[in-house]
């Protein structure tokens, strides 16, 4: 199945909505079970399970996290997701605000089978840090 925009952005914006539940699993059963994840070239998850490792990482570090949908392209069974992630940090209390985006690869199923991300990791940081 090839999705047309409208169904694009409902998985775009369902992915937004897991991760605002603070629901690792739920954000990680967005993907594929031999899914591939990859953020600004770091070491590439490669299941459900590290995903959802990975997500219960931020939603540990942001108890008040709040994905929002800014924009999606699509073609084939191919997209790009556009984001920003906003929440406090658990341990420095600082609001941390940044935009990104994934790239994906989705199967017959509309499930990602690849995605690789970027942000602006230095930005990120000094917005945990304050410095």
């Amino acid at each position: 199945m090839t999705p047309d925009p409208q169904t694009s952005r409902q998985i775009a914006q369902a992915h937004c909505d897991a991760w605002s539940s603070r629901n690792p699993q739920a954000v990680a059963d967005r993907y594929a079970k031999d899914a591939t994840m990859s953020m600004n070239h770091g070491e590439p998850m490669t299941s459900q399970a590290e995903i959802a490792d990975m997500a219960a990482g931020f939603m540990a570090d942001f108890p008040d996290l709040v994905l929002t949908l800014d924009t999606v392209l699509v073609a084939d069974r191919h997209m790009v997701y556009a984001w920003t992630f906003e929440g406090h940090h658990t341990e420095t209390g600082n609001h941390v605000k940044f935009s990104g985006w994934e790239e994906w690869d989705l199967d017959e199923n509309l499930k990602v089978t690849k995605s690789l991300g970027w942000y602006d990791g230095a930005d990120y940081e000094r917005q945990v840090t304050g410095e």
